[in-house]
C-alpha cells in the first residue's frame, strides 16, 4: 500500500467523520478507530486532527455531543443531527461527482502508436 499524503484528505475529513457517525453515536476514540478500520488502515488520524473537526461540526449543528460515564471514565459521545444527515447526503453527492471526474482523468488509457 502506498503511503497516503495528509493533504489528500483535506476537504474530505468532515464527510468521513459524518459517515462514521451515521449508524450510531460514538466517542472520540471509537470515531478514530472507525475511520482507521473503515479505510483499511489508510487513514490513521491523530486526536489533534479529529477533535478540532468534531468541535467544528458541532458548532455547525451537524453533530450533538453528550457526556457519559463508561467503565468509570467520562467520555463525550457524538451523534449526527438531522442537519448532519442532510450534510452527509450532500457530501456523498459531491464526492460521487468529484471521484467520477478524477477517475475519468486518471484512468490509464492506451496511447496511439507513434509512426515514424
Amino acid at each position: 500500500m502506498l503511503p497516503m499524503r495528509p493533504e489528500a484528505l483535506k476537504g474530505h475529513l468532515d464527510a468521513l467523520l459524518l459517515s462514521v457517525l451515521e449508524d450510531e453515536p460514538r466517542h472520540g476514540y471509537a470515531i478514530i478507530e472507525a475511520v482507521r478500520s473503515g479505510s483499511g488502515g489508510t487513514f490513521d488520524l491523530p486526536t489533534g486532527t479529529i477533535y478540532p473537526a468534531l468541535h467544528r461540526l458541532e458548532r455547525a449543528g451537524y453533530i450533538d455531543s453528550r457526556w457519559h460515564v463508561i467503565s468509570g471514565r467520562r467520555r463525550r459521545e457524538y451523534e449526527l443531527t438531522t442537519a448532519g444527515r442532510q450534510a452527509l447526503g450532500n457530501e456523498r453527492a459531491l464526492w460521487t461527482q468529484f471521484s467520477t471526474a478524477v477517475s475519468a482523468l486518471l484512468q490509464e488509457k492506451p496511447w496511439p502508436a507513434v509512426t515514424p
